[in-house]
């Protein structure tokens, strides 16, 4: 079964850093993409960055520079470092992993994580 097990969200002050990591747990035979959206309350979820297997990355436009993804493609992880960060960045944040598959026979299936809080507040 495959999961996908978020940390390192929480309380931070206006140009502080946090770095998420998502784990995905389970015999992996390949994952396409991974990355993160965010949801604040009452507005729709958005595409913060992801990064592909080969490794190229695209970003929210608002988090360019300030925030970088990377992925450890052996252990099936992604990170999210994020710097300067600021108020409107406070939201729940969700990891993605896009066409995961077990093996090469397999179609693949989209996957997303439970959530984790950000907030940026002095």
């Amino acid at each position: 079964q495959v999961q996908l097990v978020e940390s390192g969200g929480g309380l931070v002050q206006p140009g502080g850093s946090l770095r998420l990591s998502c784990a995905v747990s389970g015999s992996i035979f390949r994952i396409d993409a991974m990355g993160w959206h965010r949801q604040a309350p009452g507005k729709q979820r958005e595409l913060v960055a992801g990064i592909t297997n080969e490794g190229s990355t695209n970003y929210e436009d608002s988090v360019k520079g300030r925030f970088t993804i990377s992925r450890d493609s052996a252990k099936n992880t992604v990170f999210l470092q994020m710097n300067s960060l600021k108020p409107e960045d406070t939201a729940a944040y969700y990891c993605y992993a896009q066409r995961v598959r077990r093996s090469r026979y397999e179609a693949g299936s989209d996957y997303w994580g439970q959530g984790t809080q950000v907030t940026v507040s002095s």
